[in-house]
């Protein structure tokens, strides 16, 4: 349903939390936007969406337990990971990112954590071998970045993961001096079951000086409600939400303890599976109604979340996932594709790169929380080419016929967020006497693309 809501909008109005002063330079969106592959990942299809890639990489692939040969690039499991992941996905034009998770070897109280005793040496080992084969530096150039772990949490003893990220993160350094060493999944304030803690884990004087990426994961849980499962997600400026916080508060840890380092959230997304597979939920997602988004509003959220990563200090920002198999679970329905056939997000974050590729973020032109957004970016090489974006930050599908501020240039196209593969809806709008624009924008990000006046 329409909803009319005339808005005269002018100065920001801005939400607290966040810095707004003059920002440091972002990256343009080609270089902020990746998405989170595997062994299926179909590098020519997903490189129409971004050009950064993130690999779960396991080690116990690589061999059967710690201590073992390494025969980087070929597993124990036949895998071999030059010819038939990472040399695939770098000739297609994508920068890798290394995610080397623990798999089993870091399942809590297993015994496969214990056979870590006395391993130093071979986690040193590990960590070189994996730089020196795929780094920048070497012959293969495979590989950008190296993560040591994805998820250890709480779960995993902290004072063995600090020991093995040393020696790892050493023997990557030793090995290749360009490569970026990333944290595993972190959080300023306690740990928990997904993350270490910035301030336990990362802020020792014997790590902080060998990593140069602070790694984030975030999603936007709804806030715990009887009656809802605990997994259910919301819009992303919903206030209610620690979604953007956890990413502020990890910016603030960093502007304060490590000011060096970069910022990245390598994953985040949403949920959107068909009304057929929600009729098929089981277990847990059947007990606790367990609810999803709609295909249109992935599309919509994975989109304004690039968005308001870009306004903060965070040089990456990963989507999860590239592929489902249309299950109605968390994290089994989050792919841009399903069944490998783009879904609306496929052909919305596809837009958002083509349109926005070589632009970066500039400034929020106005911020009122519950009504509107306007955020500027301008081209990377060309600072008289910009975009305004404009959307209603709400999860009601609401339309505003709204009155916006003048442009700083001349307007050369208006469309909305492409959800098909007929590309943008073009968005008609009427020019005021004043200079104002007057149109109806929606959920949906518009473009206002413009050449600014010299």
């Amino acid at each position: 349903m329409k909803r009319l809501l005339m808005l005269a909008i002018g100065v920001s109005c801005v939400t607290a939390g966040v810095s707004l002063g003059e920002p440091a330079e972002r990256p343009p969106l080609k270089e902020f936007i990746g998405i989170n592959g595997h062994f299926q990942f179909k590098p020519e299809l997903y490189s129409e969406t971004c050009r950064l890639a993130r690999n779960y990489h396991n080690m116990d692939w690589d061999v059967q337990k710690p201590g073992d040969p390494i025969t980087v690039p070929n597993c124990v499991n036949k895998v071999n990971w030059d010819a038939h992941v990472y040399g695939k996905w770098a000739s297609h034009g994508f920068e890798v990112d290394l995610c080397a998770q623990f798999g089993k070897f870091g399942e809590a109280n297993s015994e496969y954590t214990k056979l870590w005793r006395g391993q130093d040496s071979w986690a040193y080992q590990y960590g070189h071998e994996l730089a020196r084969y795929f780094g920048p530096s070497g012959q293969h150039r495979l590989v950008t970045s190296i993560e040591i772990g994805n998820e250890p949490g709480s779960d995993f003893d902290d004072a063995l993961y600090q020991k093995l990220f040393i020696q790892m993160a050493k023997g990557i350094r030793d090995a290749d001096r360009q490569i970026k060493i990333v944290t595993a999944t972190a959080q300023s304030g306690a740990a928990d079951k997904y993350s270490k803690s910035l301030e336990d884990t990362f802020s020792s004087p014997k790590i902080k000086p060998l990593y140069d990426v602070i790694n984030l994961h975030v999603y936007a849980i709804k806030p715990k409600k009887e009656g809802q499962s605990p997994w259910d997600r919301s819009y992303p400026e919903n206030p209610a939400l620690s979604y953007l916080k956890v990413v502020d508060q990890a910016i603030a840890f960093r502007d304060r303890h490590a000011p060096d380092k970069e910022v990245w959230i390598t994953e985040f997304g949403y949920d959107a599976c068909t009304a057929e597979a929600m009729t098929k939920r089981e277990g847990w997602a059947k007990k606790l109604n367990w609810q999803g988004v709609s295909d249109k509003q992935q599309a919509q959220y994975l989109v304004r979340s690039i968005l308001c990563f870009a306004e903060r200090d965070v040089d990456r920002a990963y989507l999860y996932y590239f592929n489902d198999s249309d299950q109605a679970s968390v994290h089994a329905a989050s792919g841009l594709t399903r069944h490998f056939q783009p879904k609306p997000s496929f052909w919305a974050i596809k837009h958002l790169y083509q349109t926005l590729g070589d632009y970066h973020f500039t400034k929020v032109s106005t911020k009122s929380e519950g009504e509107l957004y306007v955020y500027e970016f301008t081209h990377h090489d060309d600072p008289t080419r910009g975009c305004w974006v404009v959307w209603s930050p709400t999860g009601e599908e609401r339309e505003l016929e709204i009155t916006l501020q003048e442009l700083p240039g001349t307007l050369l196209r208006c469309e909305r967020m492409a959800l098909s593969e007929g590309g943008p809806e073009k968005v008609d709008y009427h020019s005021t006497s004043d200079g104002k624009l007057k149109l109806t924008l929606s959920e949906s990000p518009t473009y206002l693309m413009y050449k600014k006046v010299k």
